[in-house]
Formats: C-alpha cells, structure tokens, sequence
C-alpha cells in the first residue's frame, strides 16, 4: 500500500475513505466535499509532491444505485510514485465536484471530455463545455451507461438535425474559410482531401 494512504489518514481523518491495492496500484476513496482540498494537499506537500496528473476520467457501473466515480491518477515524478484518488457522486445528487484546474493546468481538457461524455460538472472550471461532441448536441453523454447505442433520435431525426444546423456551431472560422477557398488549391492537393488523405503535402505544391 502506498504511504500516502495513512498520511492522509492522519491528516484528513473520516474524509479519507476505504483504499486498496489492485495489481500494485494503490487507489484512495475521499470525500467529494473537500475533493480540492485533499488533491492540493498532495501535490503541494513536501513529502508527497504528485505534481503531475496523469489523467482525469470517470467510471459509471450498470447498477443506478452505485455512485459514479471520478478517477485523479497523480505521479511524483521525482519520487516515481503513483496514486490513484476517486471521488464518489451519488447517482440521485448533482454530479458535481470541484475542479482541479488550479492546481495543475492539464486538467483543463481532461475535465471538459469528462463532462461532456458523463455529464458531471466541474465547480471552477473557467471553460466548461463540450470538447468531442458539438455544442447544440442534445442526445446527452454518450459514455452514461443509459444511452442508447443508435442515440436518442431516429436516424431520420438526427438527419434532419444535421441538415438544419448552422455550421458554424460546428466548425471554427478557419476550417470554413479553408473550406470557401477549396477551389483555389492545387488540383493534387484537392485529389488527396476528397480521398481523405491529410498526410503531409509535397514540396512541389
């Protein structure tokens, strides 16, 4: 088992929850209350120092009466340690739990895809919103264990929702510009976008 564990045992007391060791990972259970608190805590303690994060995801079980989790892998790089810290969020409660941001920049996009696959939301974040599916998209969180695998709406539906929408919520102002001036490139350059190919263009163009 990680040190870690029993330092946090004695510095956070009841707001460290259960902890395991699976196949040499250590993981740690703690209150989502002071989430923030007890993240910062470890980063920023000599001693404990997890100054990078691997990652930030989330784990929902068939079982509506589990809570979702909410996955920190946390290194130190100079010690060459690993932790693992989820967060439980009941399913009848607001998913919702501070965000780590401030304390390590990199989680940015990881809590955007976060929420926009599971729906739960980050307190603080300074630019929560979806990452991977557009921003009108409104069949929910493809990676909740109710969505449909074909998506709420009929083909048909999702069809006409694509014909209908303005593609500028869709795409930047650079793909469209690059898109208007298509007829403007070079006739190989345009053989190889139409075939899909994005490799990268020849000199002699």
């Amino acid at each position: 088992m990680n040190p870690s564990v029993d330092a946090l045992r004695a510095t956070f007391d009841t707001a460290i929850g259960r902890a395991a060791d699976v196949r040499g990972d250590t993981i740690v259970f703690i209150d989502a209350a002071r989430s923030f608190e007890i993240l910062k805590w470890l980063k920023e303690t000599p001693g404990q120092e997890y100054n990078y994060l691997v990652d930030v995801t989330a784990v929902e079980y068939r079982d509506a009466e589990r809570p979702i989790e909410v996955v920190y892998f946390l290194r130190s790089l100079h010690r060459r340690a690993d932790l693992r810290v989820k967060v439980e969020l009941p399913q009848d409660r607001p998913l919702r739990v501070d965000s780590v941001v401030p304390l390590w920049h990199g989680a940015n996009w990881l809590e955007r895809e976060v929420y926009d696959m599971f729906g739960i939301s980050f307190a603080g974040h300074p630019d929560l919103r979806r990452i991977l599916m557009w921003e009108t998209y409104a069949e929910g969180h493809p990676l909740r264990k109710d969505f449909p695998l074909r998506g709420r709406f009929s083909r048909a539906e999702q069809v006409r929702q694509a014909l209908a929408a303005n593609p500028e919520a869709h795409y930047s102002l650079e793909e469209l510009s690059i898109a208007e001036t298509f007829n403007e490139l070079p006739e190989g350059m345009k053989e190889r976008l139409r075939r899909g190919d994005r490799g990268k263009v020849p000199y002699s163009e």
